[in-house]
């Protein structure tokens, strides 16, 4: 039974997609917990299942999508919910700031409106009211010049400032846990250090599901960072213990990747998620693979401080 700091706890949860080729095993079997105002960091490759997990946790995968586990939040399992009880839960109580702004916003509506809708929808203001709050929303988000912003049209506003307003609409609900996927892509340094910043402080005293490949901004923005290969979770560890003494030879490639690092990539590519490799995911890549990380599959181990791994060499 789940502790009653968590928020969301996630409990063999699985997103299979079927293919001409086979079934996509997006997600395998994924367990994580995520507390009352902890930020999580969910990184890894692109391709690797981080999106497909948090659009199962809003319930907004494809209808062919095979989906399997428990998804438990405020003691409610979202995958047991009809599409009408999830549809008050999205926006109000879980919100999901998307990736790509440029795309996610109407281009025919001013911005302030777009602000103003969700505010109406899920807390129920009048429209001088709304769009009053929608004014202070673009305030909150450091936006200059708010009134004059929500009177705009997203064509006329930069590539921050998009991301701003992405941040302040999936916030305008006043939702108790937010999923923002991949907010710094695409920024310049200046904008993305503005943006993490921002993140941090108006999630405060919220949960947070942060999806990026970028383990700095995470490491920045988030409590707590999940790393995720090839659909399943390879290791779980406080930020600045992930950043510094990384358990798992995955995360440790990762981070030597990074260009202030040295740019050093890991080698080879990620597998299939049709036929994944037997045994350990990472095996084929990994450097200090041992016999036994090409034949069984290594579960899920305890390191103690909140931390866990999933690595043969860590026992």
């Amino acid at each position: 039974m789940a502790s009653p700091d968590v928020m969301l706890d996630i409990i063999s949860l699985r997103a299979h997609f079927p293919t001409q080729d086979g079934l996509v095993k997006a997600v395998d079997e994924v367990n994580l917990q995520i507390g009352k105002t902890e930020r999580v960091g969910l990184i890894g490759e692109t391709g690797c299942g981080k999106t497909v997990l948090g659009m199962s946790i809003i319930r907004l995968l494809l209808p062919s999508a095979r989906i399997a586990g428990r998804i438990i939040y405020r003691k409610r399992d979202l995958l047991g919910l009809s599409e009408e009880e999830m549809r008050l839960l999205r926006g109000r109580e879980i919100a999901m700031i998307l990736q790509n702004p440029a795309t996610s916003l109407n281009p025919v509506l001013k911005v302030g409106d777009q602000i103003a809708e969700v505010i109406r929808l899920h807390r129920g203001l009048d429209k001088d009211a709304a769009k009053s709050e929608a004014v202070q929303m673009l305030d909150a988000a450091m936006i200059p010049e708010p009134s004059k912003r929500a009177d705009q049209y997203p064509h006329e506003l930069s590539g921050g400032m998009k991301e701003r307003i992405m941040i302040a609409m999936g916030l305008a609900g006043q939702p108790s846990f937010v999923i923002a996927d991949e907010p710094t892509k695409g920024l310049d340094a200046i904008t993305k250090k503005e943006i993490i910043k921002l993140i941090r402080d108006m999630t405060v005293d919220r949960s947070m599901l942060m999806i990026t490949h970028d383990l700095n901004a995470a490491g920045e923005a988030c409590d707590r960072i999940a790393v995720m290969y090839a659909g399943e979770l390879l290791e779980v560890a406080p930020a600045q213990a992930i950043l510094s003494d990384p358990s798992h030879p995955y995360t440790q490639g990762f981070i030597r990747s990074l260009p202030s690092r040295g740019l050093h990539p890991i080698a080879g590519s990620s597998p299939s998620l049709i036929e994944p490799p037997t045994g350990c995911r990472f095996h084929p890549r990994c450097p200090r693979a041992k016999d036994i990380c090409k034949r069984e599959h290594p579960p899920m181990i305890s390191l103690g401080k909140a931390a866990s791994v999933r690595c043969f060499l860590c026992t």
